[in-house]
């Protein structure tokens, strides 16, 4: 029988090296469903400061959260960005409350389909690594590809290969990895 897929695998997510889930957009679609149906009041919201970047939830309990999984939360923001297809190395990423992100434009200003604003002081996370893990996990008799930053997916991988922005196809490295 196949195993029952978890509600935040149909988007993209990583559980953090301190077991906290966070869960991020493929698309504009699920951008938008991340922001208004599973980013709650206790929860941290990270973005990559590059247009067409994931938006995520580091879901977390009275929006505190070890050093170490904010961290992984901007990395993650910055590889699902497009900041990785421009074979950059480093990108900027924030943390900010989820009171902060809303639809609300200023006058004159329109926000779109998986676009949102985000006001007031944000936590920055300068020239975060793009840098990445897929590896396969161990669930009960079932196994799962997971992927994330390397910290994470290194605790929870049976086995994982680190990725790095480059000029090869992701035909080509798929290939490789599987």
């Amino acid at each position: 029988p196949k195993r029952k897929r978890d509600w935040f695998e149909k988007f993209r997510w990583f559980k953090t090296s301190d077991e906290l889930l966070v869960v991020g957009g493929r698309d504009a679609k699920s951008n938008e469903e991340i922001v208004k149906k599973f980013l709650d009041g206790g929860d941290l919201f990270f973005h990559a400061d590059v247009i067409g970047a994931s938006h995520c939830a580091l879901k977390t309990k009275a929006n505190q959260a070890p050093e170490q999984s904010k961290l992984e939360a901007a990395q993650f923001a910055v590889v699902f960005s497009r900041a990785w297809q421009s074979g950059a190395t480093q990108a900027d990423a924030y943390g900010a409350l989820p009171s902060q992100v809303t639809k609300q434009a200023q006058s004159g200003e329109f926000v779109g389909k998986g676009a949102f604003m985000v006001y007031g002081e944000r936590e920055w996370y300068r020239k975060t690594a793009l840098s990445c893990a897929v590896g396969i996990e161990k669930i009960g008799d079932d196994f799962r590809v997971i992927s994330g930053p390397v910290s994470a997916v290194q605790k929870h991988a049976l086995h994982f290969v680190e990725l790095a922005p480059g000029t090869e196809e992701k035909s080509a490295v798929a290939k490789k990895i599987w």
